[in-house]
């Protein structure tokens, strides 16, 4: 297993949704004790404390009137995506949130390391939702439904312009269950096609994540990985604003850490959405916790992946 400077970057934003508490996630995953587990596993890990949003834009004006916070989640964004260039520069960040609007300013970050390293893009969204709104076509007005939409280089104004739009075939929305109409077309317009908890299901969670891993791999990759509480069972993840039941349980969710780690490819990682105060004696924060570590090559055998056969 190589090992990693992990590079932890404290993201309070709770204004991309209307339910307090993902303020208290940052603080929720360092009690649960992820610092510890992520050492434990040979990395190296440098915590650089909770960011405070930008200054507040001025002037800035939504074309929607349901949209929420708008001035806030711009001042977020700005001070995220500039915590993550120069997190990008040293090791590998790993964002801790806050809603799932922190994406805004960690994959405009990515966008811009890759460009400069000449690298594509490539994004797995862990999540039950799609967020593909934009500003002007979401009807909650809720800001963390946008972040794949604005990664996609769709019209997301007042945001400053997406650094270099990702592909849609380098977009992998895994475990999706809620989407809305206005979301599905645009995401069929584009191109992008959801692996939703129907074809896991009928596929399993291996054939779908290899592939998709397998064209990472294939062009050179930089791999941004988005993990959102709702993405699991809330049976198993209770700690979440926007339970949808039917997610992975327990040990889909560790499979497709496990997957993602013998890739090799990680190069950012978003954990998002958890809400202390919503949990029941801290499970979901010490679940997402052992899901990092699965992720970062926790396992019961250490088993020879397709990358090691015949070497070994």
């Amino acid at each position: 297993m190589r090992a990693r400077h992990c590079i932890l970057i404290g993201a309070p934003v709770d204004t991309g949704q209307r339910r307090p508490g993902c303020l208290m996630g940052p603080a929720a995953l360092r009690v649960a004790g992820l610092a510890g587990a992520l050492e434990a596993l040979g990395h190296s890990v440098e915590d650089r404390g909770d960011l405070a949003p930008a200054p507040l834009p001025e002037d800035v004006q939504s074309p929607n009137p349901a949209v929420h916070a708008l001035p806030e989640t711009l001042a977020w964004q700005a001070a995220i995506e500039t915590a993550g260039r120069a997190a990008l520069a040293d090791g590998l960040p790993v964002y801790l949130g806050g809603d799932h609007s922190l994406s805004l300013g960690s994959l405009a970050a990515s966008a811009a390391h890759a460009r400069a390293a000449g690298r594509p893009l490539f994004v797995l969204w862990l999540d039950a939702h799609s967020d593909f709104h934009t500003i002007e076509s979401s009807r909650s007005g809720n800001l963390h439904g946008i972040p794949v939409a604005y990664a996609a280089g769709r019209d997301c104004a007042p945001l400053p312009p997406f650094p270099a739009p990702v592909p849609a075939e380098n977009i992998c929305l895994f475990g999706i269950r809620s989407v809305d109409p206005a979301e599905h077309a645009a995401l069929w317009a584009q191109g992008i096609a959801p692996f939703d908890m129907r074809q896991i299901d009928e596929q399993g969670i291996t054939a779908p994540l290899r592939g998709f891993l397998d064209r990472v791999a294939a062009a050179g990759g930089h791999l941004h990985v988005s993990l959102d509480v709702d993405f699991l069972d809330p049976a198993i993840a209770p700690a979440v604003g926007t339970t949808v039941p039917g997610g992975t349980s327990f040990r889909e969710a560790h499979l497709v850490m496990e997957l993602v780690h013998e890739s090799g490819l990680v190069s950012a990682v978003d954990l998002v959405e958890l809400n202390p105060f919503l949990d029941e004696r801290g499970r979901t924060a010490h679940l997402m916790v052992d899901l990092m570590a699965s992720l970062m090559g926790k396992k019961v055998f250490d088993r020879p992946t397709r990358a090691w056969r015949g070497r070994v």
